[in-house]
């Protein structure tokens, strides 16, 4: 017995992506402790989040447009790591490997999204 949600490797990998996310907000600074370690932190969550909340009993229109919101959690992501990586709370390297999990994530909901319409 499980979800529907559980099956699907985007769900997964969103999953694996806040966890990463939430490690990244241990190295901030404490005085971003509000600011930018909320904001990434609750858009990372967020896209794993709309995925399994629109998966349920929702058409798959309504589905679809949850996973938008996912998309633009993912962002919204992306961006608050530029702004880490710009105050040199994480390094280079570290920024690329995450960005790129985000963007590779970003473009399987897309696909995803065309296979319900």
């Amino acid at each position: 017995m499980s979800y529907r949600f559980e099956k699907f490797d985007i769900w997964k990998m969103a999953m694996d992506f806040g966890e990463n996310i939430n490690d990244i907000t241990e190295i901030f600074p404490q005085k971003e402790r509000f600011n930018l370690s909320s904001q990434i932190l609750r858009a990372a969550d967020s896209v794993a989040l709309n995925i399994s909340e629109g998966s349920i009993e929702q058409s798959d229109a309504e589905f679809n447009r949850f996973l938008g919101y996912s998309v633009r959690s993912l962002a919204e992501v992306a961006c608050c790591l530029h702004k880490a990586k710009r105050r040199k709370y994480i390094t280079e390297d570290y920024f690329n490997e995450i960005y790129q999990f985000s963007y590779k994530l970003t473009n399987k909901i897309i696909a995803f999204k065309r296979k319900l319409k």
